[in-house]
């Protein structure tokens, strides 16, 4: 029989009222087997992890393991039917969503980060209020944690964490921001860690990118340069999350007021020289990262490579 694909592909890179800032295609295509089996392999234009969500219109002669799958990588399997009577071939239909990151990922919440900037240079950390909630009415989620840093003149901004960039977007002038306190306009580095975790630093000054898609990035390593903001001085956003749910029909229907996050936020661990902290909101510290933090999720020819420097 032919096999009928049925493709509905749409991002949704919903968080209520923050969107990321670009999107990334993840296609699906199904080969037939000699052995009447069906797979689904997908690509995808970046490395990170992606969970797709399946609809199956019609299916016969097969039965769906699970409709929620993961894609890591650029390309690969995602999904083997096989046929229930092995003399018949399997015939479906399907539409599919998907989402950046790992579902439900075991992260670890006692990790230390480092503050984003080069060791000394000091800095004002705020927390970020839920703007959907302050302007249209929406519930601020229980865990929303979301920092800005701010310094005085334009600096370095560095990795916290080792990571693969899965997201880069380099589109917006820094004009946009001089005489703004919010604006949807910015450039933006996306992390994926490996614990699956997802860190996003927001804020970043146009073609000062220092990474590209895909690299590994370590603590410390400059991954571009901090833009002006309103009356603050220079910004850069942090925000650490994790993919919780994959319902991507759950907002179907709804509108910023009343939408719900698909996502779950991390309230970080700073290295702020003496010890791990929760950083104090409206409080000033001065950046610094130890020799272990850096190396702490380095393989061992990451370590020889870092100590030869």
């Amino acid at each position: 029989m032919k096999i009928k694909n049925i493709l509905c592909c749409s991002l949704c890179f919903i968080m209520s009222s923050w969107a990321w800032g670009q999107e990334s295609a993840l296609k699906l295509t199904s080969k037939r087997n000699d052995d009447k089996s069906v797979e689904l392999y997908f690509e995808k234009d970046d490395p990170g992890t992606m969970t797709v969500n399946l609809k199956f219109k019609s299916l016969s002669n097969s039965s769906v393991p699970t409709n929620i799958c993961r894609a890591e990588g650029y390309s690969g399997p995602l999904l083997t039917l096989r046929p229930m009577n092995k003399d018949n071939g399997i015939d479906l239909s399907y539409s599919y969503r998907y989402i950046r990151g790992r579902l439900m990922p075991k992260f670890d919440e006692t990790f230390v980060y480092a503050i984003p900037f080069r060791t000394g240079t000091e800095v004002y950390a705020r927390e970020a209020g839920f703007l959907s909630a302050r302007y249209f009415g929406n519930t601020t989620p229980d865990d929303w944690k979301v920092y800005h840093f701010y310094t005085n003149d334009q600096q370095e901004v560095t990795a916290s964490r080792k990571g693969v960039v899965v997201e880069i977007n380099d589109r917006h002038e820094d004009a946009v921001l001089e005489d703004k306190e919010y604006s949807s306009s910015t450039n933006s580095i996306m992390i994926e860690h490996k614990d699956g975790s997802l860190l996003k630093y927001d804020g970043l000054s146009k073609d000062n990118m220092k990474v590209k898609l895909g690299d590994v990035v370590f603590p410390g390593q400059v991954i571009g340069k901090n833009v002006k903001r309103g009356k603050y001085g220079y910004f850069v956003s942090f925000m650490l999350m994790y993919l919780k749910s994959a319902d991507l029909d759950a907002n179907e229907g709804k509108n910023i007021t009343n939408s719900t996050s698909f996502y779950g936020f991390i309230t970080p661990l700073f290295d702020v020289g003496t010890e791990a902290v929760v950083l104090t909101k409206d409080a000033k510290y001065t950046a610094s990262i130890s020799p272990d933090l850096i190396t702490k999720e380095m393989s061992k020819k990451e370590i020889k490579k870092y100590n030869g420097k």
